[in-house]
């Protein structure tokens, strides 16, 4: 039956498709019940299509909120009731000493919370706030990450553990960015976002370092759609925002979003 599975997903999600169904397996068979990390939206996807092909077995998600990029499962057989289970979710709330606030990015703070030595499973979705940041985490590591963490880059912040409750959610902010290309493909509009030659986009897609949709796409005339997300290692994601009509020569008008 693992077998199966495998054919639906890409070799390299072998590993997690492997510790998924183990989970899914557990809470079947075992009764057990188990919260993940963190997943992303493509391991979430995973998960629950392993979920919905066993009736003996339910999933409840939480990442603080409704519209959480990253979130915890909480995998149990199909008659426990999860909605009072506590996900283990805290907030981190950090302020820079100096008000030099616009200089902070979302890498910068990432970057801080995992030069403490946590893994990225640990942290959910960091949300980037005119005067500070707040970060979701998993309970287990709040207090030392709040003990721990002094700066963000070069600036000095100061750090508070704060319920999931008072959480502060960002805007998802996109720039926008008109281009026209030949073609949909992957590589075309990937290198005209990233300011790249088509030769050299062609090394972090054949390298397996861009996803689209959080899935790694090696191939570079995969089409890309409306609504798709593109994220490259060293380069950011952009989200293609609408597809138009042709130019007088036969191009692709194609309206892109940068995530800043």
């Amino acid at each position: 039956m693992k077998n199966e599975i495998y054919g639906h997903f890409h070799p390299d999600e072998r590993q997690f498709v492997d510790r998924a169904y183990e989970w899914v397996e557990n809470a079947a068979r075992y009764h057990e019940v188990k919260l993940t990390d963190f997943l992303d939206p493509r391991q979430g996807y995973i998960l629950q299509s392993l979920v919905n092909r066993h009736p003996d077995v339910k999933v409840r998600w939480d990442g603080g909120h409704e519209e959480a990029e990253r979130r915890r499962a909480l995998i149990a057989p199909d008659y426990r009731d999860l909605e009072d289970e506590d996900i283990a979710l805290k907030v981190l709330s950090i302020t820079p000493a100096e008000q030099k606030l616009s200089e902070l990015e979302h890498g910068d703070y990432m970057g801080s919370l995992l030069g403490l030595g946590v893994k990225r499973s640990k942290i959910g979705d960091i949300h980037v706030l005119e005067n500070g940041c707040h970060a979701v985490v998993t309970s287990d590591i709040a207090d030392y990450l709040a003990l721990n963490m002094s700066s963000v880059g070069r600036a000095p912040v100061s750090v508070e553990v704060l319920p999931v409750s008072e959480l502060r959610r960002s805007e998802v902010r996109l720039e926008p960015m008109e281009i026209t290309v030949s073609s949909l493909r992957l590589d075309g509009i990937a290198a005209d976002v990233c300011r790249l030659s088509r030769s050299k986009i062609l090394v972090p897609v054949k390298a397996g370092r861009v996803r689209v949709n959080w899935k790694v796409e090696e191939d570079p005339s995969f089409h890309l759609k409306e609504s798709d997300v593109v994220s490259i290692q060293g380069f950011g994601r952009f989200k293609v925002l609408e597809i138009g009509g042709l130019t007088k020569r036969g191009r692709y008008r194609v309206r892109v979003g940068k995530f800043v």
